[in-house]
């Protein structure tokens, strides 16, 4: 019986392992936040192909690092990898469009950023694991619970890598809002095996499952319809289709964590504690 719930526990952490390894060979796009940069929304004056358009700034501006974020109809955004002056890009785009909004950071503020990523994130744990072994009081249920959250923290960031979605403030926020998705249903799943009392231990899995997985699909369902429309319909919003994208991941990694991991955490200390009190109570017998 152990052998089956090593497994269950085994699967996520060989996934996590794996995109631990996937962000350190491919590492993760930055957002402008965080490398600092320039970056502008056009309204051209005519439509424009992305590669024509960017060929044009290269040899306007005399600069490399010119990427295009969207380009529909005549609406474009635009990231320039090095800071540049509002009027040297009007002059660039010489008259073929205009600047609707213009927006630079520096290095200095991307820098003071990504440390408060670094502390958000942290803090997050810090007070989630406090949290935890406040309302359980047992160390292996509340380790299950900081560990299930881990992974789907690791999983999502894997996911931000693979898929090239940029770290910024806004997948940060999707990031901390799985922390919290991930939190709610370990809670459920630990709250219903060691706190409930009614049916036996399997039968309360299953009830749990039923909840949790509900749940995540809808959550999960919602997240991919917001994506779709972002693509198709809203292309110029791809803050959102990034943090729906950061979102999905992380929902299908908690469906791992949760009733793979934890689950498998739950059953194994579930056991180990009844035979503790067999044995206890058949040595008392004799």
């Amino acid at each position: 019986m152990m052998n089956s719930y090593k497994i269950l526990i085994a699967i996520p952490i060989i996934i996590t392992i794996l995109a631990g390894g996937l962000i350190a060979l491919n590492g993760i796009d930055e957002g402008i936040e965080l490398k600092g940069g320039s970056i502008a929304y056009l309204k051209m004056n005519k439509h424009v192909s992305s590669d024509d358009l960017k060929k044009n700034l290269v040899e306007s501006l005399n600069i490399n690092n010119v990427e295009i974020i969207s380009n529909t109809g005549n609406d474009v955004t635009i990231e320039l990898g090095s800071e540049l002056n509002q009027t040297a890009l009007e002059k660039g785009l010489a008259g073929s469009g205009k600047i609707v909004s213009y927006n630079s950071i520096g290095p200095v503020l991307s820098e003071e950023a990504m440390t408060q990523i670094i502390w958000a994130l942290g803090f997050a744990f810090l007070f989630m694991g406090i949290t935890v072994f406040a309302i359980f009081r047992e160390p292996v249920p509340a380790i299950g619970i900081i560990l299930a959250a881990f992974c789907d923290i690791i999983i999502a960031v894997g996911g931000m890598s693979l898929f090239h979605i940029p770290l910024s403030i806004a997948s940060v926020g999707a990031l901390l809002m799985l922390i919290g998705y991930s939190v709610d249903t370990d809670i459920l799943l630990t709250t219903r095996l060691l706190r409930k009392k009614e049916g036996t231990v399997e039968e309360r899995t299953v009830k749990a499952m039923k909840t949790g997985l509900t749940m995540s699909a809808a959550a999960i369902g919602s997240m991919i319809v917001l994506y779709i429309v972002t693509i198709f319909l809203i292309p110029e919003a791809d803050t959102l289709s990034d943090i729906a994208a950061v979102l999905t991941i992380g929902l299908l990694a908690d469906i791992i964590a949760t009733w793979l991991m934890n689950l498998g955490f739950l059953r194994w200390y579930i056991g180990s504690r009844f035979q503790k009190r067999y044995k206890k109570e058949k040595g008392g017998k004799s």
